[in-house]
C-alpha cells in the first residue's frame, strides 16, 4: 500500500507536528501495515525519535483513527503500549505521535521463546483493563461489519464457498451478547501488532479497540497460531493460558472464528491486490481453526 509520506502532509499538519516534536531531521515511511493514512518514523533534532501517524479527516479510515486516538488517551501507563504524546485535528487531518517502539514482529511458530512472552503479555495486559477503564464501544459495533459480510458471502454468492455448510453450521444459534464482557479489547492481536523489544512485548495499533469478553481476543490470535504452524488443538492449548478462555461459550468462540475467516475469504478475493495473498493464507489457517471447531 502506497502511503502518504512526510512530503506529501500539508504544510499545516507538519508545522504543527514540528512544533510539538522539533525540527525532523529524517521520515521514514513504514513499509508494512494495511490502515490507509500515513505511518511515518521520525528523526528530530536533539536526537530524539517519534511515531507519527495520520489520516484525512474525510477517509474512510478516519473514525479508526479516531479510535486510536481515544484509546491512546485512556489506556493506563501499565498497559505495554506505546505512550501517545500528542494529538490532533488540524489542517483536515487527524495526528498523532506516538513514542517510537524500535522491535520485530513477533514470531509465533511452534517451539519460538517468543510464545511465552506473547502470551504472557496479553494475559497480563487483559488483568489490567477488567474492568475497562473508561467507557468504550461495544465489541458488537466491530462485529456487526463481520456479520454483514457474513451474510454477503452466504447469500447469493454462495457458491463462491465451498464449505458453505460447515460455516453456516458454526453461525446458528449465535447471540452477540455473548461477546459481552468489561475488559478493554484490543480486537486485532496478529504478529505485526506485537512488537518484540528488548524492554519486553508491546502492543501497537489500538485502532479496533472494544470491551467485551476477554476471550475475544484469543479468537483474534487462533488463526494467527495456525498460520504460524501449530495444529488448531495445540492452538488452542495455548489460548488456555488466557484469561477467561475456559469459560467461553463453545458456540460464540466457533461462530466468531467463522466470521472471521469469511472475511478474510471476501479480502482475498476483493481485498487489495496486494494483500490478496496474505488474506488467503490467514483465511486457510481461519477455514482449518472453524472446521476443527465443528468436528
Amino acid at each position: 500500500m502506497t502511503r502518504p509520506t512526510w512530503d506529501d502532509l500539508p504544510e499545516q499538519v507538519r508545522d504543527a507536528v514540528t512544533a510539538e516534536a522539533g525540527e525532523v531531521l529524517k521520515a521514514e515511511s513504514a513499509s508494512q501495515g494495511l490502515m490507509p493514512g500515513t505511518a511515518i518514523h521520525l528523526h528530530v533534532e536533539g536526537g530524539g525519535q517519534v511515531f507519527l501517524k495520520a489520516v484525512a479527516d474525510d477517509s474512510p479510515a478516519a473514525p479508526l483513527y479516531e479510535r486510536e486516538m481515544w484509546a491512546g488517551a485512556v489506556l493506563p501507563e501499565a498497559v505495554p503500549a506505546p505512550r501517545m504524546t500528542w494529538s490532533a485535528r488540524t489542517g483536515g487531518w487527524l495526528v498523532m505521535l506516538f513514542e517510537y517502539i524500535d522491535g520485530r514482529g513477533a514470531d509465533l511458530s511452534p517451539g519460538s521463546p517468543d510464545l511465552p512472552l506473547v502470551f504472557g503479555t496479553v494475559a497480563g495486559m487483559h488483568r489490567i483493563l477488567t474492568p475497562c477503564p473508561a467507557t468504550a464501544p461495544f465489541v458488537a459495533d466491530n462485529v456487526t461489519a463481520l456479520l454483514r459480510k457474513g451474510a454477503h458471502m452466504l447469500g447469493p454468492r454462495a457458491d463462491m464457498i465451498p464449505d458453505r455448510a460447515m460455516y453456516e453450521r458454526a453461525l446458528d444459534g449465535f447471540d452477540i451478547e455473548d461477546l459481552a464482557g468489561e475488559t478493554l479489547l484490543h480486537y486485532d492481536l496478529h504478529p505485526g501488532n506485537l512488537r518484540m523489544t528488548d524492554r519486553g512485548v508491546f502492543v501497537i495499533d489500538w485502532s479496533f479497540a472494544s470491551r467485551g469478553a476477554a476471550w475475544v481476543d484469543g479468537v483474534m490470535l487462533a488463526p494467527r497460531l495456525i498460520e504460524a504452524g501449530h495444529t488448531p488443538e495445540q492452538a488452542e492449548s495455548i489460548l488456555s493460558q488466557l484469561p477467561g478462555w475456559q469459560d467461553a461459550p463453545a458456540r460464540a468462540v466457533t461462530a466468531l472464528a467463522a466470521l472471521w475467516t469469511l472475511f478474510r475469504v471476501y479480502k482475498a478475493e476483493f481485498g487489495p491486490a496486494e494483500a490478496r495473498e496474505h488474506r488467503a493464507r490467514a483465511a486457510t489457517a481461519g477455514r482449518a481453526w472453524v472446521k476443527y471447531r465443528n468436528t
